[in-house]
């Protein structure tokens, strides 16, 4: 499984498990990520499996923007959260009144700020891209560290 323990509601599953879960399974899935060599690509693939089961298993809406545009944001708060807090990080996804929502806990209490656009800067432009192309957005520090929240609409207009 590659580090990476995924939740479903409250019970683990092995991720060949989840083809197999009710229909009342809860439209949300917890990812515990380690840092190993491949689990921002791994986090990025779960975001689009599971937008793919809330279309096909829950017959919600899910527009290939919102596709691309969970795919970038997971890759953008995990990357972050990966390189600046000690330890493992935990990725939610849940679907709830046609909006996805992204929720992504490290043991970092330290909040995230976005940065002056600077054209001459180097790197550090994930946060600004993940507020450029979100809904709504918050961070909030936890009683051990702190969880960022994207949000992004499923359908597009």
């Amino acid at each position: 499984m590659n580090g990476v323990l995924e939740m479903v509601g409250r019970m683990p599953v092995l991720p060949e498990e989840c083809s197999r879960m009710p229909e009342a399974a809860p439209v949300e899935m917890t990812v515990a990520l380690d840092g190993a060599d491949g689990c921002i690509a791994d986090a990025r693939s779960r975001v689009s499996r599971f937008l793919t089961r809330v279309r096909g298993e829950h017959g919600l809406p899910v527009s290939a923007r919102a596709m691309d545009l969970g795919q970038l944001v997971v890759s953008e708060l995990v990357t972050n959260a990966l390189k600046y807090a000690p330890g493992p990080v935990l990725l939610n996804l849940r679907v709830t009144g046609g909006v996805l929502e992204i929720a992504v806990w490290d043991s970092d209490p330290t909040l995230p700020l976005a940065h002056a656009a600077d054209a001459g800067r180097v790197g550090q432009h994930g946060l600004e891209i993940v507020l450029a192309v979100v809904q709504d957005f918050e961070a909030r520090r936890e009683p051990v560290g702190k969880r960022v929240t994207a949000r992004l609409a499923l359908a597009d207009g």
